[in-house]
């Protein structure tokens, strides 16, 4: 794989990166600062995977963050 191809793989999949390295940690350590527990018996940072995943698709699929 050419240094260029894996840039374009890795700028695809940017949203999803920033919400797996930024916005799950963001959200687990805000849910531990204000004391609140993740739903259905998960941990605070599974919780935040799945938030970040989450909004990191819809970004993706939207082409926007907005």
């Amino acid at each position: 794989m050419k240094p260029a191809e894996a840039l374009g793989m890795l700028s695809r999949a940017g949203p999803i990166l920033f919400g797996v390295g930024f916005l799950a940690p963001l959200v687990a350590q805000s849910m531990d600062a204000l004391g609140w527990q993740a739903p259905f018996g998960s941990s605070r940072v599974v919780f935040g995977l799945l938030v970040g995943i989450s909004l990191g698709l819809v970004a993706k699929c939207r082409g926007s963050w907005v």
